[in-house]
């Protein structure tokens, strides 16, 4: 039966009398425990789109099901203004640009009126604002909207204020001159929120070691140092144009990019003459370690973009080095191109200067081979280069020719060596983005800048970091495959800048000039939520808002009653404040992507940890990965950018929420799909009707409470709560594929396997089984579908709401495993005979079943009381086996049995070892005599059942021998 239904209406009717009843509002409550968590503020330069859609969604099906768990949910939101992305978008359309103007009016369908008053950066936030605002209402979520803020409001600037003062007066804030990555075209420091895409630059330090060539120097760039032992030749590119420069007292010959980027580090660069590429290739250059002598060679993969264009080889240890340079000695055309000798270039073999267990001399040619790289081009390149660089990072040591530092850990070698070099004056340091092109959201191309005078918050200090490492320490990390990547980023984070020239945001306290930047006004807001519903009441005068009530608020440090008196505020309000800051926190959870985890994620623990007491550390990270549209990365060059609000007219809102959550777990990429949404969405249409055909009947029928009088209904009773079971497991540890998978596709299956069995056995199912298994059913799928939950709910005849309704508990007296079993055993017979039939082609008129003799069970319970304290073994359960005299006659026949039962139970899952001793011996007789009904519809033939040693069976193909407990043999004629 298929029943239309109006998604709208019934969206709009669930979304109006949540608002109307307040009931997604938390207060502080004497009778409830709380939870608190968040997710990113968004921000609004772009309306919200399909992929944002995962992260969003996902906390709050978290925050509905806790909340069905009996906690006081706190789920607020807010909106983050701060940067320079608006201010590069409005300067984009005053100019006109007619790419940004038609993604606005063609993909994000801004009128053209509104279009006029984005010259100003605060009407494109505030316009994108209402409407990312909109879609989650739309969507359903369940926000205490009392609470929102911007990052702009003046309350909220004075928050982040005495935040900064806070660090300032720890000695956490600095100011003095580091790399930092740079827009020249906006002249401004850049952080994952002012670039396109959200892509934070990664800074790295590479060492530039100085190949000698005559009086000049050709700088290689490497985060590899140790390994100048085993430089085999220099590669250059050969098509590109470098310059020669004075840079400080030396010579250098690099890529023109580079000489501009070294100005950038504060070197001063002056131009002395141009030299092609391909005039260097062939000269020989001085290893400034060893002494030796290496040649430059062609090689079109170098990258002039990329640190100084100019590449040391070092081809045991760099499977790209070792693959360029056999793809270059075979390449008889190229040599001759360049005059360089064959016999020269085809002699020159890889240097071993690590050995690594488990390797060959050269482990760049082995994990070439390992992975079957095909080329320099062949992604498996990549994958093998990372194989080699930490296998022998963490586990390699230095061979014995590389002097000193022979038998060292490459770990410290590389440090030394490096610091060696420098102090020799033949290497220097140069910082370079390791993730480019990375580009400002103006267009410009990002590079390193060593900014002088700049206000940085020092996130290397170690001490600091020792208390982090103590908050993650006691911290759940879901999922806790991240926590490494928590640690290692702890490990490497230094000064980090926190103050730009321009862009929305609080200004400086100290220093009016600088405006704090937005991945540092974005630690701690969390605690303000605890109080921005009495801002925006007008309970508290925003001017009156200092530091000395922060304080008392936040860490309850002074009187209420004087610091009321002083600023003309109310002594009661601020205590209101400090008690809701002290119900609510600490945050219980934060959800968040991947892409956050080196910074956002990191700083908002290292923040916490600065400014509040050990208790009111946060206690929760929830990660996600990324969303995938039909298989492809999101973007507007693809055309599969979705707006949030589109998506949600399209596929509806229970629709669309399932179909985000439902293709993946935490840190895996969900792929989006409009078919998959909309199969999703005619799903919960045919659910709706299916509980239409229940609520019927159970009001036609009446009837008494009573469930699970039959086989079937105890079966279906049992099976219903192993899902409640399995499904709050999954909800607990936020694995919400499986969840859903559970909920919505296996727990049909079950009432289809009872409607079945009841039809077959001449009924049509208890109508009061299947309303409760009803009730729990829309309750395990109210976070995931909770508008159509909510109508279902109110169909059955309950009081709204079922958001706030009890989460089902599992209750293992409903649970009967001889039961469970036994269905199992009907069900897989059936399977069986099934497939015997379509093997054979056969159409049987009689099907005969034969159970295990008793002495087989005895055997097989035996073998699983061995299997309970780990793997069976024959021996032991020979030697307890014979001492039945029963059994012992047997001889063979039990030996030959033992060994077939040993080698099925050592297989089995443990859980089922247990369940299945637990019942211990089956009336399998019995259970299939009752279900001889169903076989006979079924397979339309007569079904007899015997016993292995009956007297009196029909056996004329001698099948009962092969009967064994929980597998019944069969005979078809």
């Amino acid at each position: 039966m298929r029943l239309s239904l109006d998604w709208q209406a019934v969206e709009k009717k669930w979304q109006s009398a949540w608002k109307k009843a307040r009931i997604f509002e938390a207060d502080p409550s004497v009778e409830k425990k709380k939870f608190f968590l968040t997710v990113a503020y968004p921000y609004p330069n772009s309306p919200q789109h399909v992929g944002h859609g995962r992260t969003y969604t996902l906390t709050d099906v978290y925050a509905r099901f806790k909340r069905m768990q009996g906690y006081n949910v706190l789920f607020p939101m807010a909106f983050h203004y701060t940067g320079t992305p608006v201010l590069a978008i409005a300067k984009r359309v005053a100019s006109g640009d007619k790419e940004l103007l038609e993604d606005f009016t063609k993909i994000y369908k801004v009128p053209t009126e509104e279009l006029k008053a984005f010259v100003e950066p605060v009407k494109i936030a505030d316009y994108f604002h209402n409407e990312i605002r909109e879609g989650m209402r739309e969507i359903g979520f369940s926000i205490d909207w009392r609470r929102e803020f911007t990052t702009i409001d003046a309350a909220y600037s004075r928050f982040v204020e005495w935040q900064f003062r806070k660090l300032q007066s720890k000695g956490l804030i600095t100011r003095g001159s580091h790399p930092v990555g740079w827009c020249q075209d906006c002249g401004s420091p850049m952080g994952q929120h002012d670039t396109k895409g959200d892509v934070e630059p990664e800074i790295g330090e590479l060492t530039l070691i100085k190949f000698k060539l005559d009086e000049v120097y050709l700088p290689t760039a490497t985060l590899r140092p140790e390994t100048v032992f085993g430089v085999t030749n220099v590669w250059v590119r050969p098509d590109v144009e470098y310059v020669r420069v004075a840079v400080d007292d030396e010579v250098w010959i690099v890529s023109e990019e580079c000489a501009d980027k070294l100005l950038l580090l504060e070197h001063k660069v002056s131009l002395l003459g141009r030299v092609a590429g391909r005039e260097l290739v062939g000269k020989y250059l001085d290893n400034p370690l060893t002494g030796g002598k290496v040649p430059i060679l062609p090689a079109s993969f170098v990258d002039p973009k990329n640190a100084t264009g100019v590449v040391m080889s070092v081809p045991a240890h760099a499977p790209y080095d070792y693959i360029a340079l056999e793809d270059l000695k075979a390449d008889e055309s190229r040599l001759l191109e360049f005059n360089l000798e064959p016999k020269v270039v085809r002699g020159i073999r890889p240097v071993s200067l690590i050995s690594l267990e488990g390797y060959s001399e050269f482990p760049a040619v082995d994990a070439v081979v390992r992975f079957k790289v095909k080329g320099q081009m062949d992604e498996k390149a990549e994958e093998a280069t990372k194989e080699v660089y930490s296998q022998e990072f963490r586990n390699g040591r230095m061979r014995d020719n590389t002097d000193g530092y022979a038998g060292m850990r490459v770990s410290e070698a590389k440090d030394r060596v490096k610091e060696d070099l420098i102090r020799a004056g033949k290497a220097a340091v140069m910082y370079e983005l390791l993730n480019r092109p990375v580009y400002c959201r103006c267009g410009g191309e990002a590079a390193v800048k060593i900014f002088k005078d700049q206000w940085f918050i020092n996130y290397g200090d170690e001490a600091w970091k020792e208390r982090v490492r103590d908050c993650l320490a006691d911290m759940r990390i879901l999922p806790e495959d991240l926590r490494v990547e928590f640690e290692n980023v702890i490990s490497w984070l230094r000064e980090k800048a926190c103050a730009r020239r321009q862009g929305l945001g609080t200004r400086l306290p100290w220093d009016n000039e600088w405006i704090i930047e937005s991945l540092s006004d974005s630690v701690i807001y969390m605690s303000y939520y605890t109080i921005s519903k009495h801002i925006n009441a007008g309970l508290v005068d925003v001017g009156k808002l200092d530091d000395e009530v922060f304080d008392f608020v936040f860490l309850g440090l002074g009187d209420p009653n004087v610091i009321g008196a002083g600023r003309g505020l109310a002594p009661l309000v601020l205590r209101e404040m400090r008690d809701e800051f002290c119900y609510f926190y600490p945050l219980d959870s934060r959800n968040s992507g991947r892409d956050l985890v080196p910074n956002h994620l990191t700083y908002f623990i290292f923040n916490h940890v600065a400014i509040f007491p050990e208790s009111l550390w946060p206690r929760q990270i929830v990660v996600s990965g990324s969303v995938l549209m039909e298989g492809k990365k999101m973007s507007k060059s693809f055309g599969n950018i979705i707006p949030l609000r589109d998506a949600l007219r399209s596929f509806g809102a229970d629709g669309f929420r399932l179909a985000i959550l439902a293709t993946a777990e935490l840190l895996q990429d969900a792929d989006f799909s409009s078919s998959l949404a909309r199969s999703l969405k005619e799903r919960l249409e045919r659910f709706y009707a299916f509980a239409l055909e229940v609520i019927d009947a159970a009001e036609r029928e009446g009837g008494d409470e009573t469930v699970g009088s039959s086989m079937a209904e105890s079966w279906l009773m049992s099976r219903l709560m192993l899902r409640v079971k399995a499904v709050t497991s999954a909800m607990e540890e936020i694995r919400f594929r499986e969840a859903i998978h559970n909920v919505l596709f296996m727990l049909d299956q079950d009432v289809q396997w009872y409607l079945k069995r009841s039809v077959s056995g001449g009924g049509k199912g208890s109508s009061r089984v299947l309303r409760r298994v009803l009730e729990t059913r829309v309750l395990l799928l109210t976070p995931f579908a909770p508008h159509l939950c909510e109508e279902v709910w109110e169909r059955l005849g309950n009081a709204p709401f079922v958001s706030l309704r009890a989460w089902p508990e599992f209750r293992v007296e409903l649970v009967d495993a001889g039961v469970i079993e036994g269905e199992e055993l009907v069900r897989d017979l059936r399977d069986d005979v099934a497939k015997i039939v379509q093997a054979t082609r056969s159409v049987p008129k009689r099907v005969v079943v034969y159970v295990a003799a008793g002495w087989k069970w005895r055997v097989y319970l035996e073998v699983l009381r061995e299997a309970t304290a780990g793997e069976a073994r024959i021996g032991d359960v020979m030697k307890v086996v014979m001492v039945d005299a029963e059994l012992r006659s047997l001889g063979r026949r039990v030996a030959s049995f033992v060994q077939k039962v040993v080698s099925d139970v050592n297989k089995m899952p443990r859980e089922m070892v247990g369940s299945r001793l637990g019942v211990g011996v089956l009336d399998v007789a019995g259970i299939l005599g009752d279900a001889r009904g169903f076989f006979e519809r079924e397979f339309n033939a007569e079904v007899v059942v015997h016993g292995e040693d009956d007297a009196g069976r029909y056996d004329p193909r001698g099948r009962a021998g092969l009967a064994e407990p929980y597998r019944p043999a069969v005979f078809l004629e």
